[in-house]
């Protein structure tokens, strides 16, 4: 344990540390450091928070539906009707949050209901948060810390007498059900051990006038906003959530968070207050060729770029809300998948050599006899191309390696999550494998995949180390009846050029936006969006379209 050093550009008080029980949660794809920065919850970056155009907390109007009917007395359709409550939404975030709402209150209607039919006393919404461990030290202790806070995340209910106490966690889709026992038992304890307290923003909490009734009962409630479905998580006497709580150490989880210093590039760079001090985090200053706005900083992937490019209001409801209305996948994406994953596994096991040394599978999981037939197709065809072919066994090999790097001139943090990254003889390789069951098309390889420009730049730029001109981008296509694989070079002048034109060209819309309203390319079918239930000119279109059919 030592005393905390705030980053040199941040500003701020290090004293308190507030650790909410999701931030206990094994993130090995995380960096501690910028976690035990969030625990700071009052070290923040210098000046006015940064312009937030549009809203892109994807509960923030769910809750403020919910705030209006439990705490406010209103109906959901008075709540729904108020603008207030969707400031700077999208229309399809609006469209969500009120139906999300009413399958939550629907759910906890029902459940009040079977709690009345069991002779249960009523659970009651509770507006202030629960606290755990705000009690103040006289003096600083060894981290610097002199108020230690745990807090939950979620709505809180507990009967008239105090006796029960229970939280619901609400997931954007199906209910999460993969939450670690560290965390459902730090959720748990501060249940258990917390006071009504007011949480305001940029300062520590302060503890409600009491009395306070110790709980005897505690329960967390998962539930989905997708169909309103709900899962108990725990349900445990006072003395059962002691025992939880020290059998899965989240005293020590927290202490191991609060007392991190080991940097690690990831998406969470995109919140770190620490970034302009980060020296973790490669940056490669007009990488993107555009100009910062005064803005909240975003982080941006191919992916990202490609929903953009179909519809705005797709990319900033998929991509930035994480909205999904669960539609059946597409066979090419299925497939895609079942390949990728072998074909992970495959490199990614350290006696690896090459693949067409080894039996394929007889049959790959989640696809139809169709889709199995195409998919050991396409590995056969890849025995030909295995990057393994002569490769020495010291070469390192990175299977879905995620690279995140920042161009500062844009303020923007680059993620991209490549299907293979290996060296050789001092370079660098960067493969990407697509499946496909089309023809072969004519044009640019890099227009084509985007992803590719990303990656020569991204070498170019020097982010993934190795000597460049020993170094290479690869494209892999996988056919059931064929392959072909393509080179790029990432030292050759004139591919460089292409792939920054192309970028800066792929980006100039998407960094001015400011509204992302709905208006799909050319040849986006918007039946296939995966928010098209809500949003109202996605369907539209498609009545035009089926109509004119």
């Amino acid at each position: 344990m030592t005393a905390f050093r705030k980053p040199p550009h941040s500003i701020g008080d290090s004293t308190l540390l507030r650790i909410g029980a999701s931030l206990v949660r094994p993130d090995p794809a995380g960096c501690p450091l910028g976690r035990a920065l969030r625990a700071r919850a009052l070290v923040k970056a210098p000046g006015r928070l940064p312009a937030k155009p549009v809203e892109d907390f994807s509960f923030k109007p769910f809750f403020a539906l919910l705030d209006a009917v439990e705490h406010a007395g209103r109906s959901l359709v008075e709540a729904a009707a108020d603008p207030a409550n969707f400031r700077r939404c999208t229309p399809v975030h609006v469209a969500w949050a009120s139906e999300a709402a009413r399958h939550y209150l629907t759910a906890r209607t029902e459940q009040e209901a079977a709690r009345g039919a069991a002779n249960q006393s009523p659970l009651l919404p509770v507006a202030p948060a629960w606290v755990a461990g705000s009690k103040k030290l006289a003096q600083p202790d060894a981290r610097g810390v002199t108020q230690y806070e745990r807090t939950v995340w979620g709505r809180g209910y507990a009967s008239q007498d105090g006796r029960v106490r229970e939280i619901w966690i609400p997931s954007l889709g199906t209910v999460k059900r993969d939450r670690p026992a560290v965390e459902i038992a730090a959720v748990a304890h501060v249940l258990l051990t917390g006071t009504p307290s007011l949480t305001p923003f940029g300062a520590p909490s302060t503890p409600l006038p009491g009395p306070h009734v110790r709980p005897e009962r505690i329960r967390v409630i998962g539930v989905g906003l997708a169909d309103g479905r709900t899962e108990t998580l725990a349900d445990w006497t006072a003395e059962e959530t002691e025992q939880r709580y020290l059998r899965a150490e989240v005293a020590a989880s927290m202490a191991d968070l609060a007392d991190a210093t080991e940097a690690r590039p990831s998406a969470d760079c995109v919140r770190c207050v620490g970034l302009p001090d980060c020296v973790a985090l490669p940056r490669v200053p007009g990488l993107l060729g555009v100009a910062a706005t005064p803005r909240k900083r975003r982080s941006l992937s191919v992916s990202d770029l490609r929903a953009y490019g179909n519809c705005a209001e797709q990319y900033h409801a998929t991509r930035v809300l994480k909205l999904r209305d669960g539609h059946t996948e597409s066979a090419a994406i299925r497939r895609g998948r079942a390949v990728d994953a072998w074909l992970n596994g495959r490199h990614a096991d350290p006696a690896r050599g090459s693949c067409r040394a080894v039996p394929l599978p007889e049959h790959l999981p989640g696809l139809t006899a169709d889709e199995q037939y195409e998919a050991l197709a396409m590995l056969h065809q890849h025995r030909a191309h295995c990057p393994f072919d002569g490769l020495a066994d010291h070469e390192t090999v990175e299977p879905q390696r995620r690279i995140v790097a920042y161009d500062p001139q844009a303020d923007v943090v680059l993620v991209a999550d490549c299907d293979l990254v290996h060296s050789d003889r001092g370079g660098v390789v960067v493969r990407e494998t697509k499946t496909t069951t089309s023809t072969y098309h004519a044009g640019g390889l890099m227009r084509q995949y985007p992803q590719l420009a990303l990656a020569v730049l991204l070498v170019e730029g020097g982010v993934l180390g190795g000597d460049a001109l020993r170094s290479r981008i690869e494209l892999e296509v996988l056919r059931p009846d064929g392959a072909r694989l393509e080179e790029l070079d990432p030292h050759d002048s004139r591919t460089v050029d292409r792939a920054r034109a192309l970028l800066r060209e792929l980006v100039a819309d998407w960094a001015a936006d400011r509204g992302y309203q709905a208006a799909p390319s050319s040849g986006t079918d918007c039946r296939a969006c995966d928010v098209h239930g809500w949003c109202a000119t996605g369907r539209e279109r498609t009545k035009t379209v089926d109509g004119a059919a």
